[in-house]
């Protein structure tokens, strides 16, 4: 399928609910609230719907106070449209298998488990792809949805550092400008506007890293008792995992957090040719291949060692073959 084909699916029906990923990124957040206005600008009804909270950075976004925090949807909806989710279970939200769903991503792996499917890797984030469906609808870029483009974008790149960036990314943030948003400040509205807690965290995050196998990889980690001594919440941490790559010597970072469950989040980055999704896949997580996230389960000492050494042979370029307790992204 195509953007046309997606938009044509959107033009037929009234009623939408639109949702992305649980724990939801600045692409999720963009993706779903720049169709929704779009939507809404033809006359359309929409529901905004997610299993957590938008990240505080993100929050006073236009539009994103709509967002209504639910783990499961039921009422009248003529589809409902997922957006960058490998699969139905993405969401966390239970209920959406009576509905027509609408699957809009570009994850490798996807599942293709949409009534309507179209999935395009080569988009740098899904804010991409919902640029063009935009376009597909005739709808004009205002500087609201504008704005929610730039964030998945900027956000999904990693500030334009990784992804299969083109020019087709820069020719959407082209048009971002022209639609009357200030580049510039949008991404200090993004990227600098955390609390001093952030700062703190940082530092003691950096101070505590680990650099092994020969200082390719570096090795982050945090928990509720470190956030609660630098004054942080959850929310800071957005990003972090990147800052190592700043250093010319490091090409992988694992950030590992763990849970009041007792799983362990890891978030992996990389930049140039290391594939980091091939090893949150051996622990049936997914993403792109420098950013890229898994949840572990069991003995913590022993899943991050087997992570590491993961990581290490993707670093070499040798098979990555792990025994591993199995865990959802």
């Amino acid at each position: 399928m195509s953007a046309a084909d997606i938009a044509a699916a959107l033009r037929d029906r009234a009623r939408f609910i639109l949702a992305s990923h649980a724990r939801p990124d600045g692409d999720a957040v963009g993706s779903q609230m720049a169709l929704g206005l779009a939507l809404r600008a033809l006359g359309k009804e929409i529901r905004l719907v997610s299993r957590d909270l938008v990240p505080g950075p993100y929050r006073d976004f236009p539009g994103v106070s709509e967002i209504e925090i639910t783990s499961r949807v039921d009422g009248p909806a003529d589809a409902v449209v997922l957006l960058e989710c490998s699969d139905l279970t993405r969401p966390g939200i239970e209920g959406f298998e009576p509905y027509f769903v609408i699957n809009v991503d570009h994850h490798l792996g996807n599942a293709m488990y949409g009534d309507a499917n179209w999935f395009d890797g080569g988009a740098a984030a899904c804010a991409e792809m919902v640029a063009d469906i935009i376009d597909a609808l005739g709808v004009t870029w205002t500087p609201e949805i504008a704005s929610h483009l730039f964030l998945g974008i900027a956000t999904d790149t990693g500030s334009f550092r990784h992804g299969p960036i083109s020019a087709r990314t820069f020719e959407a943030c082209r048009r971002v400008a022209m639609a009357g948003v200030d580049p510039a400040a949008l991404s200090r509205r993004i990227f600098d506007s955390f609390g001093i807690g952030r700062v703190k965290l940082t530092g003691t995050m950096l101070s505590q890293m680990e650099l092994v196998h020969r200082g390719r990889l570096a090795i982050l980690q945090f928990d509720d008792a470190l956030l609660q001594h630098c004054g942080a919440t959850i929310d800071d941490t957005e990003g972090l995992v990147n800052l190592p790559l700043g250093a010319r010597e490091v090409c992988v970072v694992a950030l590992f957090k763990r849970q009041a469950d007792g799983t362990t989040r890891v978030s992996l980055r990389s930049k140039d040719i290391v594939d980091v999704r091939s090893v949150a896949g051996l622990w049936s997580g997914g993403g792109h291949k420098n950013a890229a996230g898994c949840t572990l389960t069991g003995d913590f000492a022993a899943q991050k060692a087997a992570v590491v050494a993961a990581l290490a042979r993707a670093i070499d370029g040798s098979p990555m073959e792990v025994s591993r307790t199995s865990g959802s992204e």
